[in-house]
C-alpha cells in the first residue's frame, strides 16, 4: 500500500536570518530541504532563505559496479529529492522547491560511506590518515511542475583533502567521540575532525607545539584527549 500524501512539513521553527537575506524565493515557492543535516539546515539560515525540512529515509541507493562516486553522489541526490517529491500532496507540490545533497568520501575511486561502528570508523581513519582524497557533494533542485525555470538541476563538486598521517592513537580518540558515526568517510571536516586535515592540524600548531606531542600548550588553553 502507498504511503499518503503529506502537506508541506512546517517551517522551520528557530528560522532567524542572521543577516538582510542576499537571495529570495521567487514569489509564489516554498523551499523543501530533503534532509535532517544540522549543517545544511544551518547554510540555508545563514543564506536568510525561509525554509521547511523532511528527511526522506529508505532512499540512500547503493553504489553500481563500474559507478565513479560523481555519478553517484548525483544519483543519490537526485534519489532523496524525488523521494520527498512522491510524498507531498498535489497542492503542496505545485509551489514546492526540493532540495536535496549527498556527499560522499572517495579514496583511489572507492567510496567510504558511513561506518557501522566505531572500529569501523577506525579503519576508515586510519585509511585516509597520511594521504590525499576526494569529497564529492551533490545537488538536486526539482522546481514545482511546469516552473519556467525549467525542469530543475542536478551538479556536483569535488574537493580534494589532504589527512595529516596522524599516529592511531589519534584516529582512535577521535573515533570514539562518535562525531564519525553518521558520516561519509567516518569524519567531519567542519566539526572537530577539522584537524584531520593538514591545514587543520596547521592551525592547532598555531601557537602551540603540535597535539602529536602531548603534554603540552593547545589552542585555547585545550588539551586534547588521546594517550600520549
Amino acid at each position: 500500500m502507498a504511503a499518503p500524501l503529506t502537506p508541506a512539513p512546517a517551517p522551520e521553527a528557530d528560522f532567524r536570518p542572521q543577516f538582510a537575506p542576499l537571495f529570495r524565493l521567487a514569489p509564489g515557492l516554498e523551499l523543501i530541504l530533503a534532509s535532517a543535516s544540522p549543517r545544511r539546515r544551518q547554510f540555508l539560515s545563514e543564506w536568510g532563505l525561509p525554509f521547511a525540512t523532511t528527511r526522506p529515509t529508505g532512499v540512500e541507493p547503493r553504489p553500481e559496479a563500474d559507478e565513479s562516486p560523481d555519478a553517484y553522489t548525483r544519483r543519490a541526490a537526485q534519489a532523496k529529492a524525488l523521494a520527498v517529491e512522491r510524498r507531498l500532496d498535489p497542492a503542496t507540490r505545485a509551489r514546492a522547491l526540493i532540495l536535496a545533497a549527498d556527499t560522499v568520501v572517495a579514496l583511489d575511486g572507492d567510496i567510504l560511506g558511513k561506518p557501522r561502528d566505531t572500529a569501523h570508523a577506525l579503519e576508515m581513519l586510519a585509511r585516509l590518515a597520511g594521504r590525499s582524497h576526494e569529497v564529492i557533494s551533490a545537488v538536486c533542485l526539482l522546481p514545482p511542475p511546469g516552473w519556467p525555470g525549467g525542469p530543475g538541476e542536478l551538479f556536483s563538486d569535488v574537493s580534494r583533502v589532504f589527512f595529516h598521517a596522524w599516529p592511531r592513537s589519534v584516529l582512535a580518540a577521535y573515533a570514539r567521540t562518535h562525531e564519525p558515526d553518521d558520516k561519509a568517510g567516518a569524519y567531519a571536516i567542519q566539526g572537530q575532525g577539522a584537524f584531520l586535515a593538514e591545514r587543520g592540524r596547521r592551525l592547532l600548531e598555531h601557537g602551540g607545539r603540535s597535539a602529536r606531542d602531548a603534554p603540552g600548550p593547545h589552542p585555547a588553553g585545550t588539551r586534547p584527549d588521546f594517550p600520549g
